[in-house]
């Protein structure tokens, strides 16, 4: 449940800032999507299970993005017989559930703060601290595809991902000069 800029706030007024300028509570955080997903699911007629619902909670962990070795290596303190195979099936159900989303450039995931509606992901991704926040602009998105249907383009794949520092790295690092 990430923060877009002020226009998008009005847009999705849950959205919650990952970079600390707001503060929130994460766990609450985290149990919103827990619950989202599984009423997502539930809707839907496909089962979060146990194993799928326990990878989408290491991803809420927090609004960093996560690879799916580091995700193994977390998942095998419960089941220490979790292969590649498991997380990347639990990751390809979240996946198709847009339930997750996958930046490209971190080869990583991050919680949708979005779940079962229909956005396409643009990031903003703090290259210090690693924070991400999902910017689900549809006016961005509006203007891509008119570009790419004016250029004869058909999108495929289309997530936005912007690499800078949040401003708390910025103060960090203007404090520690």
């Amino acid at each position: 449940m990430n923060s877009g800029p002020a226009d998008n706030t009005d847009k999705h007024p849950d959205m919650i800032d990952p970079f600390g300028s707001s503060p929130h509570d994460h766990q609450q955080c985290q149990h919103r999507a827990l619950v989202a997903a599984q009423q997502l699911c539930s809707n839907r007629g496909v089962r979060l299970t146990l194993l799928r619902r326990q990878v989408l909670e290491l991803i809420w962990n927090s609004h960093t993005p996560v690879k799916a070795y580091h995700l193994l290596e977390l998942l095998k303190q419960k089941h220490p017989n979790a292969a590649p195979t498991t997380v990347y099936r639990a990751l390809s159900f979240l996946l198709d559930h847009e339930l997750i989303h996958r930046l490209q450039s971190l080869n990583a995931f991050i919680g949708c703060g979005l779940p079962g509606t229909a956005h396409h992901g643009q990031f903003l991704i703090c290259r210090v601290c690693g924070a991400a926040a999902e910017l689900p602009d549809t006016d961005l998105r509006e203007r891509i595809g008119r570009r790419a249907d004016e250029l004869g383009f058909r999108i495929e794949i289309e997530t936005v991902e912007i690499s800078g520092t949040c401003a708390n790295c910025q103060q960090a690092a203007i404090t520690s000069d």
